[in-house]
C-alpha cells in the first residue's frame, strides 16, 4: 500500500488491562471520517478525505495511487488542479528561445488561448475541449497557417504538463483532434504588374519600401529599421544588420531574424529609387531601446520614418498603407462599411520577398546565393520553398542556345552564314 488511512473518529489508546482499544475522538460524528495519506515522489505528504462508510473507496484510491506510481503514470492531484492560465504563464516564463520568438509566442497564447482555455484545470481537459477551442479559433483567425502555429504552441504546453506530471496525455494529440491545415505548399509570387501596382498604391512616403522588399529581399522589420549608413550607393551593397520589432507593445531595435546579419546586392535602379526617396523625405534620427523595452537606447538614422518622426509601427503601416495599396492593386477586395480588410498570410509584405526570389531564380541565380541574400539559415530551406520557381532544364537549354546564337549573329562566320553542301 502506498500509504495508510487515518480514522479521525477513533484513536487507539491502552485500555485498563494494557491492551490497545479504540476510543472516540473529539471529532466523532462530524466532518469527513477517513483521511487517506501517502508520500508522493517529491517527498511531500499528500492526502484525500472520505466520509463515513467509504473506507473501501479510500482503500481503492490509495491502491490506484500505488499502481500509478509503479507504472510511472502518477499525477499529483493538487497539481492537476492548476489552471491552464497558471501553467501557461509559468511555461512562457521558462522559455529559452530568442526574445523575438518568445514575444511572438507570448502574444499568441495570451490572445488566442488563455481567454478560451485559461480557467479550466490542466487535469480536466478532454479532446472535446480542444476541438471546441479550434472551432472558435477558426472564426477569430482566418489564416490556417497561423492557427497551426498557435495550435502547436498550445500542444507544447500540454506536452510540458505531461512531463511535469500534471497530465498523462496531451489532448491536442488525440486522434479526434484535427490540427489546422498546413499553408499551401507552393509560393505563388506576384507578377511584375502586381508588384508595381502595389508600389503605386502606397503613400509616396513609403513607396520606396516596396523597392527594398521587391528589389533587395528585405523583411518588413528590416525595411523599417534600415539605417542610411548601411546603404552603400558607391559599392552597390546593402548591409542588413538591424530591424524594428514590437516587444511587449513597445518598438525596439533588434538583430535580423535568427541573427542572420548579411549583405545583399543593391541594384542601380533600387539605389536611384532610394536617392529619390531621400530627396523627398530626408533620413531621420530615431532612438529606440536595444532588444528589450528597458534595453540601452540606440540611435540610428533611418531611411524610412513616420511623417511626425519616429520609427514606423507595423500595425499602423499594415492598416493604413499596406492594405489600401493591396486594394488599389486588386490583390484583395475593398472591405464593406465597418468591415476590416481581408487578412491572409500570403497578402503580407513578405510577398515582396517571394517576388524578389522569383526574379533572381528566373535570371539564373543559384540557390546558395539567394539563401544568403534572403537571410535563410539553410539553403535547403530556400530550395524547398522556391524549387518550383527555378527555370526548368528545357528553359535553361533554350536560353543557353539562344544566347550563344544571338551573340554569334554579329560574327561574319556565324550560323546565319553557313551554306549547305
Amino acid at each position: 500500500m502506498a500509504g495508510h488511512i487515518q480514522d479521525r473518529w477513533y484513536k487507539t489508546e491502552p485500555g485498563p488491562d494494557g491492551k490497545p482499544q479504540k476510543v472516540k475522538t473529539d471529532r466523532y460524528g462530524t466532518g469527513m471520517r477517513y483521511r487517506a495519506r501517502y508520500v508522493g515522489p517529491d517527498g511531500t505528504e499528500k492526502s484525500r478525505s472520505f466520509p463515513d462508510r467509504q473506507k473501501r473507496k479510500a482503500d481503492e484510491w490509495l491502491a490506484n495511487i500505488e499502481a500509478d506510481m509503479s507504472r510511472g503514470q502518477y499525477l499529483d492531484p493538487k497539481a492537476a488542479l492548476t489552471t491552464f492560465r497558471q501553467y501557461a504563464e509559468k511555461w512562457l516564463k521558462s522559455q529559452t528561445t530568442d526574445l523575438n520568438t518568445r514575444s511572438s509566442v507570448d502574444a499568441q497564447i495570451r490572445l488566442h488561448a488563455i481567454p478560451y482555455l485559461g480557467s479550466r484545470p490542466m487535469g480536466a481537459f478532454d479532446p472535446s475541449h480542444i476541438r471546441e477551442w479550434l472551432s472558435t479559433l477558426e472564426k477569430a483567425v482566418p489564416a490556417s497557417s497561423y492557427r497551426r502555429v498557435i495550435f502547436g504552441n498550445v500542444s507544447g504546453i500540454f506536452t510540458a504538463a505531461v512531463e511535469d506530471r500534471l497530465r498523462t496525455t496531451n489532448p491536442c494529440r488525440s486522434r479526434s483532434v484535427t490540427p489546422p491545415g498546413r499553408a499551401p505548399a507552393r509560393v505563388r509570387p506576384w507578377t511584375t504588374e502586381q508588384a508595381f501596382a502595389v508600389r503605386a498604391g502606397l503613400p509616396e512616403r513609403f513607396r520606396a519600401m516596396a523597392d527594398a522588399g521587391g528589389g533587395c529581399g528585405l523583411r518588413q522589420g528590416e525595411i523599417f529599421g534600415l539605417p542610411l549608413d548601411e546603404v552603400n550607393f558607391d559599392t552597390g551593397w546593402l548591409h542588413v544588420g538591424c530591424q524594428v520589432k514590437v516587444v511587449g507593445g513597445h518598438l525596439v531595435f533588434a538583430p535580423p531574424k535568427r541573427g542572420k546579419v548579411r549583405d545583399v546586392p543593391l541594384p542601380d535602379v533600387i539605389g536611384r529609387a532610394f536617392k529619390a526617396h531621400l530627396e523627398a523625405f530626408p533620413a531621420a534620427e530615431v532612438t529606440l531601446p536595444w532588444l528589450t523595452p528597458d534595453g540601452p537606447p540606440l540611435t540610428k538614422t533611418l531611411l524610412f520614418s513616420r511623417a511626425e518622426g519616429g520609427a514606423v509601427r507595423r500595425s499602423d503601416f499594415n492598416t493604413y498603407a499596406w492594405k489600401p495599396a493591396l486594394v488599389a492593386a486588386a490583390i484583395i477586395p475593398e472591405p464593406g462599411k465597418g468591415e476590416r480588410h481581408q487578412a491572409a498570410r500570403e497578402h503580407g509584405m513578405h510577398a515582396l520577398r517571394h517576388f524578389y526570389a522569383s526574379v533572381l531564380l528566373d535570371a539564373g541565380e543559384n540557390i546558395k546565393a539567394l539563401s544568403g541574400y534572403l537571410g535563410h539559415s539553410d539553403p535547403g530551406f530556400t530550395l524547398r520553398v522556391y524549387t518550383h520557381l527555378m527555370p526548368s532544364s528545357d528553359r535553361r537549354a533554350r536560353r543557353a542556345v539562344d544566347s550563344l546564337y544571338g551573340a554569334a549573329d554579329s560574327l561574319v562566320d556565324g550560323p546565319q552564314t553557313a551554306q549547305g553542301e
